[in-house]
């Protein structure tokens, strides 16, 4: 695996004071509930980036075993306590050990007309997968609740971070004429959908998994989010050109720029 070329994650300590009355209750929550073990803030609030359409994301961890419990009585508190306007829960299978829900105090802060204020709450049984972060990947908590000291910053097992990359690469080199094919024959057939998810999937995102196991591989499992905090400028701008829609090229030229690109990566590997 190549060594990286871009800082790990160092975000200035995020003003997060909108939501001050959040984060007084869950203080109180870890006071007062014997269940609620760990609580803090991560997200943008601890990776960098945070703005005035940042959420609120919090990770809170309880009683291995306890997780529905605890859920389903910090949701009735919320109800109680604040003024919202709705809540999105997530199935109760999505998190085989947790729960998680979106709590929105604004009818459609989608229109972004004054300051989000959403709590992305994700309720999780203690155990090492969650206690111990890697702050590259997750940036450094802001702990609200921690009084045996269970939240651990640590850095993942390299050698398994070097597994999965060199896996992945290997897949991304063994699909590439069929990645290739996928996208344009969709382009060629007019299927104007079905070659955009193709190419988001198997162009650009097969090329970006490679940009984030040169740069960053601890966080090669990201995707398309935070490439400008990720990846070195002049890097995230040549991919903002391989976005539809804000370039002048077409699908097609795009695509044959991300498999060339492609080809380059795979080739210094």
């Amino acid at each position: 695996m190549s060594t990286a070329t871009h800082a790990p994650i160092t975000a200035t300590p995020a003003d997060v004071s909108r939501f001050d009355d959040w984060l007084q209750w869950l203080a109180a929550q870890g006071a007062d509930d014997p269940d609620v073990l760990v609580v803090w803030v991560g997200g943008s609030a601890a990776t960098g980036g945070y703005d005035d359409w940042s959420d609120l994301d919090v990770e809170l961890l309880c009683t291995p075993g306890k997780h529905d419990e605890v859920y389903d009585r910090l949701l009735s508190r919320i109800r109680e306590t604040f003024d919202i306007d709705h809540v999105w829960e997530l199935p109760q299978t999505a998190w085989p050990d947790g729960r998680q829900c979106f709590v929105n105090h604004q009818h459609r802060p989608g229109a972004l007309e004054e300051p989000t204020r959403i709590v992305d709450l994700h309720i999780s049984s203690l155990s090492d997968a969650h206690r111990i972060l890697d702050v590259r990947r997750h940036g450094t908590p802001l702990v609200v609740h921690d009084p045996d000291g269970l939240v651990e910053l640590r850095h993942d097992d390299e050698a398994e971070i070097r597994r999965a990359c060199e896996e992945w690469t290997e897949q991304i080199r063994q699909r590439r004429a069929t990645a290739e094919w996928l996208v344009n024959r969709a382009v060629r057939r007019g299927q104007q959908p079905e070659a955009l998810s193709f190419y988001l999937s198997f162009a650009l995102g097969g090329l970006v998994r490679l940009l984030r196991i040169e740069h960053c591989p601890w966080r090669h499992d990201f995707g398309l989010r935070y490439l400008h905090t990720d990846l070195p400028a002049d890097v995230a701008a040549r991919v903002d050109a391989l976005v539809p829609g804000t370039g002048d090229g077409d699908l097609a030229e795009m695509s044959a720029a991300c498999f060339a690109w492609t080809d380059e990566l795979l080739a210094a590997r």
